[in-house]
């Protein structure tokens, strides 16, 4: 594979902080089914999940705070070091210092980061470390202008839009970048919707099946079920989202759960300024809406490409990668790359050269799931190669790239 600028950057992401390894093609390819190849861009020291590349090659990606107090939150991979992104003060936030620091003015626990197409860094901030209690005034969207490194929007959720037990996850923009989708995946599941230009945000589908984990469904990982040590088992509501390249529709699901569902975003947005909000967004009128797009079993995360509109699907029990034909109606997946280093394939990002990257979070291997595992716990970002005769479906045609 001939790696534009994305993947140039990701491989001097090296002596990035947290970075404990680089190499160049994947290891044990004769362990990997599918036409797709791997290429290993970083390793870090500590548990990512968010990637994104921005439409001149730069990459970012993000620490959540989950087993551990992570020392960065957001970071841009920059002349092979580790600079935390848009500076050291943003990044400053600690679980000690959780007296001390503005929860308003600070990453406490970023879940995703997502570059759009105004040249905007979007990091969504859960604020719950551990996925325990949301911080107070800590939950916000934060809007970062990539031209010149400032922070330019931040539209906090107050306790009515996220919850108590909310542990909101990830997002997608819409192409006119006037509209955020986010999924809550906590403890009520729900969708987001957010009009970015007056900061207002309503919470739909909250608790709404579609939104909520699968109950018929046990997320399972080297063929048993994955479990905390006191028997609790994978709950995560509402958390893949992606947003087809027109912008006109969405599409969601549960990691708990087999479901993929879509509704048209027209049936989302309007309602800054409608007189009757509350029935534009109910979930009697949404429901009737809502389309059920076929089964992808569990899975985290999820990307329509813009390169092909084929939709991309994580499957963290299979340790794969998988693609969704959309034009095809009622068609199912076909694998793109099952490899055993796809440790939990959690987030994806497209480079501006249509390069898919994907990174493992591990979460199977965590000290949440696995007692004795180390708290600063090593993951990868890869890249995602198609191989000659790569039979995954068809392409859409005319699909915006």
């Amino acid at each position: 594979m001939k790696l534009a600028v994305g993947v140039r950057i990701g491989l001097a992401a090296s002596l990035m902080s947290g970075a404990v390894g680089l190499a160049g093609p994947a290891a044990a390819q004769d362990a990997n089914s599918g036409p797709g190849k791997l290429t290993k861009v970083a390793g870090f020291a500590h548990q990512v999940t968010g990637i994104t590349v921005s439409r001149d090659g730069r990459m970012f990606v993000n620490f959540p705070r989950w087993s551990e107090d992570a020392p960065v939150s957001v970071a841009e991979v920059k002349d092979g070091k580790p600079v935390p992104y848009p500076d050291a003060d943003w990044n400053s936030w600690r679980n000690a210092k959780a007296d001390e620091v503005d929860p308003k003015t600070h990453f406490v626990c970023v879940q995703s980061v997502v570059a759009d197409g105004q040249d905007r860094l979007w990091v969504v901030d859960a604020a719950a470390p551990a996925m325990a209690h949301v911080i107070k005034d800590g939950p916000k969207l934060v809007g970062i202008d990539l031209k010149t490194n400032q922070v330019v929007k931040t539209i906090p959720f107050d306790t009515s839009t996220v919850l108590q037990a909310s542990y909101i996850n990830d997002v997608r923009i819409a192409p006119d970048g006037k509209t955020a989708y986010l999924t809550d995946s906590g403890a009520e599941g729900a969708l987001i919707v957010v009009d970015l230009d007056s900061g207002s945000a309503k919470r739909v589908l909250s608790g709404h099946a579609t939104t909520m984990p699968d109950k018929s469904v046990t997320v399972q990982y080297d063929g048993k079920p994955l479990r905390r040590p006191d028997g609790r088992g994978v709950a995560f509501s509402a958390d893949g989202i992606a947003l087809s390249p027109d912008g006109k529709t969405l599409y969601w699901q549960a990691i708990k759960g087999k479901t993929l569902y879509s509704l048209p975003t027209d049936a989302l947005t309007g309602w800054a300024t409608a007189a009757f909000v509350p029935e534009m967004l109910s979930d009697r009128t949404l429901d009737s809406k809502i389309v059920t797009v076929g089964e992808n079993g569990p899975a985290d995360g999820l990307l329509i490409a813009r390169k092909d509109g084929r939709m991309y699907v994580t499957s963290p029990q299979d340790n794969a990668v998988k693609v969704r034909d959309l034009t095809a109606k009622g068609s199912g997946l076909t694998t793109l790359v099952q490899d055993p280093q796809l440790r939990w394939p959690d987030t994806f990002s497209e480079g501006p050269d249509g390069t898919i990257y994907v990174t493992t979070s591990h979460i199977q291997d965590s000290a949440d799931y696995k007692p004795g595992a180390p708290i600063s716990l090593p993951t990868e970002l890869w890249a995602i190669s198609s191989g000659p005769g790569e039979a995954t479906g068809a392409t859409a045609p005319g699909t915006p790239r």
